[in-house]
């Protein structure tokens, strides 16, 4: 053969090692779920693309045959071409090696499998069209090689029946969902999450405390129960006698309002009204609760212990909080400032201020920062009071004889 000749089938087989090289990374750096997403639109190239990644063992052994055969093929001729050129060199050989696997390495390695890296849709579905007739070619060669490479495997111990499938978990799919902060807002990031962390909330972390719960005591003359119902910034209230331990049911201010005006309205007109009180103990996932007020059809709860004691209440508007964060936002219990501090209402729920601060205090003993700052310092700390709480330093700004209200935490270094 001429120089010229030889020349060419060279550049052929670089030509060809590098759409090998390029398309063995295409194919595997796929993203297998937007693969599926195209394989249900029908979309031609993806379809032959998924099928043959579906034993990727054969496609990798195609690919690594043919990609190998050029290898070598094109080292034989670069050792005609280095003999022709330099017949009186010994060293031409080594030379003319050493110049290939440079050229190899930069053309047919790794620019293609760069750019295979980077773009792998364009490059993956053309060669699944190559690839899926030479697979039926080559497929008494490819399955004999695959059946030493599985005997193989089963020597140092690998199962290849056990094949992995991609099934993600819930922490890795809590981490393409904080990733996808280009693809969707924020706001829908933080619904999403919210939904991953239904399952490991439970009732007690989301309920209004016992000391906060807004009702009525039928032990109290009718002008003031009647005062309190026209005062209330809620629609359910819970209705007790003298202890919310003693609760006979809820009413819903739509009902009692309109008999508010009546001249024999009394405490015998508000039982009447009354819903049955529902209770769920302290432990209940929020999930599950959530399930709960759909099948019976209500709105609102007491959260209970294991002693029958009233420790909360717990509303939908609470369960639905926890996906889409804050549905009244009037009061504000996180306030950022300038210098990067932050402003907090020792009422919030750890949870609530993980959630707005991308911090992590701990969840699994207090529910509220009240209660873990307690917790942590074995009293109640006075004002002025500056400690290191998890990491995370504050100092404590109100207090009142009970409890911690107001707190700062410092800029984090």
């Amino acid at each position: 053969m001429s120089l010229s000749m030889l020349f060419g089938i060279l550049a052929t087989m670089l030509i060809l090692s590098a759409f090998f090289s390029g398309s063995e990374t295409a194919l595997m750096t796929l993203n297998r779920y937007r693969l599926r997403q195209l394989v249900k639109l029908n979309n031609s190239g993806a379809i032959k693309a998924h099928k043959l990644l579906q034993r990727p063992d054969r496609l990798l052994g195609l690919i690594l045959l043919c990609n190998n055969f050029v290898n070598n093929f094109a080292a034989s001729i670069a050792t005609v071409i280095a003999i022709k050129l330099y017949a009186d060199e010994e060293s031409s050989i080594a030379i003319a090696a050493v110049i290939l696997t440079i050229v190899m390495l930069i053309f047919s390695e790794l620019t293609p499998k760069t750019l295979a890296s980077m773009k792998p849709e364009p490059i993956a579905f053309p060669a699944a069209w190559v690839y899926t007739p030479l697979l039926k070619i080559f497929y008494p060669l490819v399955w004999l090689i695959n059946i030493f490479v599985n005997v193989l495997l089963r020597v140092i111990g690998v199962d290849v029946k056990n094949k992995h499938h991609d099934v993600l978990d819930k922490d890795e799919l809590k981490s393409i969902i904080s990733d996808a902060e280009s693809l969707m807002p924020a706001r829908y990031q933080k619904m999403l999450m919210g939904i991953l962390d239904l399952e490991s909330a439970t009732v007690e972390d989301i309920m209004t405390p016992r000391n906060e719960i807004y009702g009525i005591d039928l032990e109290l003359p009718i002008e003031d129960i009647t005062n309190q119902i026209k005062a209330s910034p809620h629609t359910r209230l819970p209705v007790y006698k003298t202890s919310i331990d003693r609760i006979i049911g809820f009413i819903h201010l739509r009902k009692i309002l309109i008999l508010l005006n009546r001249d024999d309205f009394d405490k015998q007109t508000i039982i009447n009204c009354l819903d049955k009180p529902s209770f769920t103990p302290e432990s209940t996932p929020v999930h599950i609760q959530m399930q709960r007020f759909k099948h019976e059809k209500i709105r609102i709860g007491l959260v209970v212990d294991e002693y029958g004691d009233v420790q909360g209440l717990v509303t939908l508007d609470d369960l639905l909080q926890e996906i889409v964060g804050e549905l009244i936002t009037d009061d504000v219990t996180v306030t950022a400032q300038n210098d990067g501090s932050f402003l907090v209402d020792a009422s919030i729920t750890i949870r609530e201020f993980n959630r707005v601060t991308q911090w992590s205090l701990p969840t699994e003993g207090p529910k509220t920062l009240n209660g873990l700052i307690i917790d942590f310092m074995e009293t109640i700390p006075e004002a002025g009071t500056s400690i290191r709480l998890h990491e995370y330093r504050l100092e404590i700004l109100k207090r009142d004889e009970n409890s911690v209200k107001l707190v700062k935490f410092l800029p984090r270094k």
